[in-house]
This record gives C-alpha cells, structure tokens and sequence, in this order.
C-alpha cells in the first residue's frame, strides 16, 4: 500500500494540464485550457482543463475527474499505478506501507486540527460583527482602513477578545479539547493556566489553495511595545507558513485567467488591492519567498509581478530572494511604488483604472530592472560595474531556459555597454562552477558542517548562532524529558485587580522549557537542517513523552541521522583525553541543567536582539526623514534596554 505521505504529496506537486498535455494538446480558453477529446473521435474541442480546480471534463463522452482519474482512464491504470506513474514524473520518492492504527488515529488527529481552526475563524469573524467589543475596536480599525463590509467578509476577518482566556474559555464550554487547541496553537497552556495567543488583536484567516483554515495572522491594535505587531499561528501539523501564501484562495481564479499573479509583502496590501479590483494578488506573509510558495503560484501562472514600496534598502534585500523565482523557469516583473507609498496606501488613493495604468507602465522585467538598479550604483567605479556585472550573471544563471538566458544576457550588455561575448564566457563559468559546487555538496546544508578555519572574521559571521541552536538540539536530545525548577514569571492579580507578574520556580521538562519560550518569542532556527530536526524532536516528545535516541535516529533520512550524529558524538572526543585517569572531574552536565538551558536560551535571545541593534545601526543612516530617524533611535534602545536586561541575567556587561 502506498503510504498516504507520498500521495499527498503527488496531489500538491502534480500540475494537471502539464500530464494531461503529455497527451493531450491544449490551448488557454480563459482561465482553462481546451482540447480535442482523447476518448472520442471529434473536430471541435469538447475537452475542458480547469488549473484552478485541477480537474478536467470530456463533454462528448461524459467523462471527467482529477489528475489520478484521468491517467485511470486514458492510460488504463490502477490507481496505484497511476500515483507511481505520476511520482516518478514529479521525482517523488514511493513509500509503501500497512497503515496501521497510530497513522489512522494521525489522521484522525488533522482533521480535528481542521476543524478546530474552523471554529476559531468563526469565532473571531463573530466577536467582530456581533460583539461590542469587536465592533468598537476590531471593526472601527478595519473601517479607517476603507476596507467595506463586502471585503470583510470575502476574507473572513475577525477579532480576538481582550481577554486572557475568552477563546479557549468558550472552545472548551463548546466541546473542543484544550489539546487540539494548544497544537494549532490558538491556546497557549502552561501548568494549570491557559490563555490566547491572539488575545486583542484583529485575525486574518489563512486559508489553503482549497479554502481550508490552517493557522491566523493577528495584529495588535496598542502601543505594548514588548508584544510583536503581528504574531501568526506556530507550525503545526496543517499549517507550515512556508508552504502557504495569503490571498490565495481568493486569488487562484484571477491568476490563471489574468495569467499574472502580483506578490506583495503584507495582509492589507492583499486585501486593499483586492478591494480596488486587482484580485490575483497574494502576499508571502512577511516572511522570505520559499520554493514552496513559488511552485503553488507555478501552479497558476508563469508570471510574477513583485510590487515594492519606495524603500530602496528593503528592495535591494529583497531582490536577493527572487532567484528562487528565476530558479523555477517563471517571468518575474517587478514594480515599485513612488517613495513614502506602499501598495496598500496607493491601491486606497486610485481607482482601479489609475492603479492598473499604473502597474502597466512601471512593471520591469526584472532582469533589466536590477542591471538598471545596480548600474545606477556602480557609475563610473570599475570595480563596482565589475561586480554589479557577476551579480547579474549570477541571475541569469538560475534560469533554466537556454533561450530565455541569451535574450537577457543581450539586454544586460545593453544596459551594461559590455560585449555580448564576454557575458556569454562568463555565464559560462558561472554555470560551470555552480555545477562542479552541485557535485560536491552531499547534502543542502552540508557547508554547516565543514571545518571553519580560524579566520576570525568567518567565525564571527556564522559561528554563534550555529553553535546556539546546535547546543538547543542536544538539549533536546539528550536531556528533553528530565523535569528542573525553571525560574517563571507568573501572571497574579494585585488587590486592586490589576494584572501582574512574579517570579516563581515552575518544574517543567526540558523540552516544555525550549518549546514555549522559542514559541512566545516566534524564535525559529535559521539552519534549516535543525529547524527540521527540531520539529521531528517535539512532534516524538510530544508523541510519545519520552525519545529513544536509536529508534528515533532510524525513522529519520539519512542526512538528518548524520547530523544528529555530529551532535551527540561531539563530547565523546574528550573521553580520549583521559581525564579521569590525570584526576581533572568535570562536572556534568545534568547537575546544572536547568542553568544551562535557561542561558542557551538567553543567549539565543541576545543574539538575535544584537543583530536587530546592528541592522537598525546600518539603516539609520540612509534615513533623511528626521521623524523616521527618532523613531528607529527610540526602537534602538528600546532593544538596547533589552539586551541590557538579558545581559543582566546572564551576569555579564554589554
């Protein structure tokens, strides 16, 4: 039996105009593609593909279903043959299993994930329009906003009571469990208390491609500068933000027949655009553009359109992010929008016939958009012009089309005023290298695991949050079930009623410990070897409440079993010293456990704290406006206040 994993992942990988056009030829009619049926003789197309919906329809014998169905009846496959077909065309690994009761009871265990998130989106969506408090203070912000109560409606918006525990208080009164609750991560449980994640904040529902609610984005409406503006639902077992895109669901049908899709930053700039009239528009949520995010729009379109604001910094951070774009052989335009404008502001102030004028003139290709960008930067430096040219090159390179590559490397040397001959020589170094680098690289990750030479320099830019979040997973693994007495501050009441905080030792396990504070900080690991080492160590505590490291080494892949081995194998090089024999004792490790977790945390804190304090550094001095300059020197110390505050509690000075 083929294991449920890989048919899912048939059925999001597997695009159905792309098998059906292996044997079928299609043109686009609209949002769908056309053709001669392949199950009848005929002269005019009665075939009918839909990308959006993935399915197909013969209207001259009746026929019609989804990608698996099709293969079933013009290949005559069984559907086992028809799924290994497909993942040998998508290269998906085949994994063949007995389900037994545990994977049923997972099963089981999602759909209640589902429906849970369900409950919340209506939940959230009625405390805004039948609740006072919603309305006073939820709807009023989205209503200064301009958003209608159409729009409102068309993307579910809500609000979360300023209570600490009204949701789960009433889910629970309903007849939803606390634990489903804490997994989706709606509810936050620590010992005998819970409260809300979201608690006063507007939500934003993120749906599936097939309208399903997987997580939220919440946005607080106070000046509490120690909460994060907007705070999204935790990875759970149906949501993984790199996998989704806001918007989409509204958006899927736009896509395909304006065959464009617009990429923008926030939820507003979603929703305002839409309200306009510019509906194939979806938002990456804030966080970076993921392969995954871009092969659901491939999906739709081939054609992407990234809007920025005027921010010149930002845009040139976040060109560096849309190889990824080029990687998958799609046409990436970019625009931006006049300085002091973002596209939720400028959607509010045109019209639809302004905004879309707008988009038409100032949408770049974006190969030429960035030669012309860095070219303005490089003038009449050499060296500058030089690399501008590599980085350039670099892009080119990501493209996978050799006809697409040749046209853009003509139009850089263009721009560049350089000879074609000379791009096309580099181009193809470039690729030569890149390749050679491809062969020798045995896993995605594996420059984590080189030795790093002693060059101070390199140590500083990839050392200490390396060995942080290495230091957290053996935590982990070695020591994730013992229970300590952590110091916690505990929410009380005063006698006046007022809500404060005092310390108190909570005993907590290990792993508890690192779950909630990575959590209430959305910490995430930035290597993405551990981020996924991680997930795979809670969901087997979480599981099983314990972690046989040999069992639990051999149900992970093989790169993963590697890693983890560096890990736990790294103190055993001290057992050849022998130092017990030369009478040095080291203390161990558990009988300071709790302090040494709870510094690893601070420090990861601490870190991260310092590299905000260093960006903020590297901006201020771009900024000309002198009320933005205050405010990013008032947000500087506010996290140099915190990183005095961390520092204090590590017992160390700045």
């Amino acid at each position: 039996m083929i294991s449920q994993t890989t048919i899912d992942n048939v059925f999001e990988t597997a695009r159905l105009e792309e098998v059906i056009g292996d044997f079928v030829q299609l043109k686009k009619s609209g949002s769908n593609f056309k053709g001669l049926s392949p199950f009848s003789e005929e002269r005019t197309p009665s075939f009918m593909v839909s990308p959006v919906k993935q399915i197909w329809k013969d209207f001259s014998s009746g026929k019609g279903g989804n990608v698996v169905s099709f293969l079933m009846e013009h290949e005559h496959f069984t559907y086992p043959e028809a799924i290994k077909y497909l993942a040998r065309k998508y290269n998906i690994e085949i994994e063949e299993t007995v389900q037994t009761d545990e994977q049923k009871e997972k099963a089981d265990e999602r759909e209640s994930l589902y429906l849970v998130s369900e409950y919340a989106k209506k939940q959230f969506h009625n405390n805004l329009i039948k609740i006072e408090e919603g309305k006073a203070i939820g709807l009023t912000y989205f209503k200064e906003r301009g958003f209608t109560d159409d729009i409102i409606k068309t993307f579910e918006l809500g609000y979360s009571l300023n209570q600490w525990d009204a949701f789960t208080g009433k889910a629970i009164k309903d007849g939803y469990k606390l634990d489903y609750l804490e997994k989706t991560g709606l509810s936050i449980v620590k010992q005998e208390k819970q409260f809300d994640r979201f608690k006063g904040r507007v939500m934003f529902p993120i749906l599936s491609m097939s309208g399903r609610t997987l997580g939220f984005g919440g946005r607080i409406l106070t000046n509490d500068k120690k909460a994060a503006k907007y705070l999204n639902s935790p990875e759970s077992d149906i949501y993984h933000k790199s996998k989704v895109l806001y918007g989409l669901f509204q958006a899927k049908k736009t896509i395909s027949t304006e065959d464009n899709c617009y990429l923008v930053e926030g939820y507003t700039d979603v929703i305002q655009f839409y309200q306009t009239g510019i509906k194939n528009v979806v938002s990456s949520s804030g966080t970076a553009l993921t392969p995954d995010q871009i092969r659901l729009i491939n999906r739709l379109t081939k054609n992407i359109t990234v809007l920025f604001d005027g921010d010149a910094a930002g845009l040139r951070a976040s060109l560096r992010g849309i190889d990824l774009i080029l990687e998958q052989g799609m046409n990436v335009k970019i625009c931006t929008f006049p300085e002091g404008e973002d596209p939720d502001s400028f959607a509010k102030k045109n019209s639809i016939e302004e905004l879309t004028k707008f988009l038409e003139e100032n949408a770049q290709d974006f190969i030429s958009f960035k030669a012309s960008l860095l070219a303005s930067d490089a003038k009449n430096d050499p060296i500058k012009k030089s690399e501008t040219i590599h980085n350039i090159i670099a892009s080119i390179s990501k493209i996978p089309d050799v006809i697409s590559r040749e046209v853009y490397i003509k139009e850089c040397a263009r721009i560049m005023d350089i000879s074609e001959e000379v791009l096309f020589n580099t181009l193809a170094q470039t690729l030569l290298k890149e390749q050679k680098a491809s062969q020798k690289k045995p896993t995605s990750n594996a420059k984590n695991f080189e030795v790093v030479s002693s060059n101070k320099t390199a140590i500083e830019t990839i050392n200490r949050q390396f060995e942080l979040e290495k230091k957290l997973i053996e935590l982990l693994l070695l020591y994730g079930v013992e229970e300590e007495d952590f110091e916690e501050l505990v929410m009380d009441t005063d006698e006046k009623g007022n809500i404060t905080y005092k310390s108190e030792f909570v005993k907590t396990k290990v792993f508890e410990k690192i779950y909630l504070d990575l959590q209430e900080d959305e910490i995430e690991f930035t290597n993405d070897e551990f981020k996924n080492i991680y997930y795979d160590i809670i969901e087997n505590y979480n599981k099983h409440q314990e972690l046989k490291i040999d069992v639990f080494i051999n149900t992970l892949q093989p790169e993963k079993a590697e890693a983890i081995t560096h890990i736990l194998m790294e103190d055993e090089k001290y057992v050849l010293h022998d130092w017990k024999g030369r009478k040095i004792y080291v203390k161990s490790k558990k009988e300071s456990l709790a302090q040494m977790v709870t510094e690893t945390i601070i420090n990861l804190r601490r870190f991260l704290v310092t590299q905000k304090i260093d960006e903020l550094a590297k901006n201020i001095s771009s900024i000309e406006d002198d009320a933005e300059k205050l405010a990013v020197l008032n947000e500087t110390v506010d996290y140099t206040s915190l990183k005095k505050l961390l520092s204090d509690k590590l017992y160390r000075v700045l």
